[in-house]
């Protein structure tokens, strides 16, 4: 009996494949805003490129220890670290107020893939509940600000999970159990739909899941030995897939 469907976010229901801007210049403006609250507000700060050096460092030395432990950054401690490296007292930093200040949005040239509203639509009017599971280092209050520029918010309202909330990265069991409970279904009964190998595919079959591989053309694909249940370059071709493993799924008596 199929009764959810999990989403990845990124290259799953978010097209990045367009997205042509220089991402550390990108960030650096996030982070500007958040060096000049810091400044004016809380501490004084004369050099923003030492900030912008140490948050890069920080960031990149926490994805490479998430590479053998699964723990998850959370971008909002990364700026609180960073600042306290520069000589801000730690006790007067609020991790979501240097996250407000990030301003974090819907990035120009990312999309939502065109198909993603019919899917959901057809699963809902099927009594089938769906959820995003992303590995994103920000928290998911601050990815909703994004999904709701692109129109996803009102199509997942029940389950949206982020990494950096869990404290644990797809592949690890945990990510994908908090939102198996979150909307009280059993892996047997769940379908898992992303466009990482290792992370969603791999993760979510360990974790019991049946696993749906979005082929995404500007992405690498090594690990040719993990094999998902079936592959797809569209949410369009999901329907098909889900009728030859539940019969009956779309009268709601699979």
């Amino acid at each position: 009996m199929l009764k959810g469907i999990l989403f990845d976010l990124d290259d799953t229901l978010i097209d990045w494949g367009k997205f042509g801007s220089d991402w550390s210049e990108l960030e650096q403006q996030h982070l500007r805003g958040v060096f000049d609250y810091i400044a004016a507000e809380i501490h004084p700060l004369n050099d923003p490129a030492e900030y912008y050096a140490e948050f890069r460092t920080r960031t990149n030395d926490a994805w490479v220890a998430a590479r053998t432990d699964m723990r998850a950054p959370h971008l909002g401690n990364i700026l609180v670290e960073s600042a306290v490296a520069c000589g801000v007292p730690g006790g007067t930093l609020d991790a979501r107020r240097l996250l407000e200040e990030y301003r974090w949005r819907a990035h120009e040239g990312t999309v939502m893939f065109p198909e993603v509203p019919e899917t959901i639509e057809l699963l809902q009017r099927n009594q089938i509940k769906v959820g995003i599971v992303t590995n994103a280092y920000q928290p998911m209050w601050l990815r909703d600000i994004e999904i709701q520029e692109y129109g996803l918010f009102e199509l997942f309202p029940d389950c949206r999970i982020s990494a950096a909330d869990v404290g644990y990265l797809k592949p690890h069991p945990a990510i994908f159990q908090t939102a198996l409970d979150q909307l009280d279904l059993k892996p047997a009964e769940t379908v898992f739909i992303g466009d990482s190998l290792e992370s969603d595919v791999l993760g979510a079959q360990r974790a019991g899941m049946r696993a749906v591989w979005r082929k995404i053309a500007h992405r690498a694909h090594p690990h040719a030995d993990i094999k998902p249940d079936a592959e797809i370059t569209s949410l369009q071709e999901l329907p098909a897939i889900l009728d030859s493993w539940y019969p009956g799924w779309r009268s709601g008596d699979s």
